[in-house]
């Protein structure tokens, strides 16, 4: 995989029907038809630029079995994509889980989270470096998540608090060391 492409907002960015002079928006992100069913996982960086990153079969094939892995054991509500609003931009992590408390808090209509919910899970693709891992830690731990798991690109998962890395995960007891497909 590729690293993550940067669009430039506006004329700038050379695609048909993008009229923005100035630095996008999450809700004109959202709203732009332009976007729907592109193959790319769409973040918005702190400057309002797109970033697109390609997803392979087999890293949606570790999402789901994340999602399914959390919501069999915890209950609640686990998902892809789900944006949430950080100091470095709109970030959307592979995979949530929340709570059905943290689940009814959510306002009626929001298209990102203004806090993390629970646990923010990332699937590390061949392509991303460390660094970049290391720094949506931080960014998902600083918007409120209580955890935040890294499956690594050969299922090895890894597991972060506040504390730094934890051998294994605080809030699921029965948390895999790997995930096989």
């Amino acid at each position: 995989m590729s690293e993550p492409t940067v669009l430039e907002s506006g004329a700038a960015s050379g695609m048909s029907g993008w009229a923005y002079d100035a630095p996008l928006t999450w809700a004109q992100v959202c709203e732009d038809p332009t976007l729907d069913g592109l193959p790319y996982r769409i973040e918005l960086d702190r400057y309002g630029r797109l970033l697109m990153s390609p997803v392979s079969t087999r890293h949606s094939r570790l999402q789901g079995r994340v999602a399914r892995l959390l919501e069999d054991s915890l209950g609640g509500e686990a998902f892809p994509e789900c944006a949430i609003k950080t100091s470095e931009g709109i970030r959307s992590p592979d995979v949530v889980w929340m709570s059905e408390a943290f689940a009814t808090s959510i306002e009626d209509g929001a298209i990102a989270l203004s806090r993390a919910p629970e646990i923010c899970v990332e699937v590390q693709s061949p392509s991303n470096p460390w660094a970049e891992m290391e720094e949506k830690v931080t960014l998902y731990l600083a918007k409120g998540a209580h955890e935040v798991w890294i499956c690594e690109p050969d299922g090895r998962m890894r597991f972060f608090g506040h504390e730094g890395e934890r051998e294994t995960s605080e809030l699921m007891e029965d948390a895999p060391s790997r995930v096989t497909l």
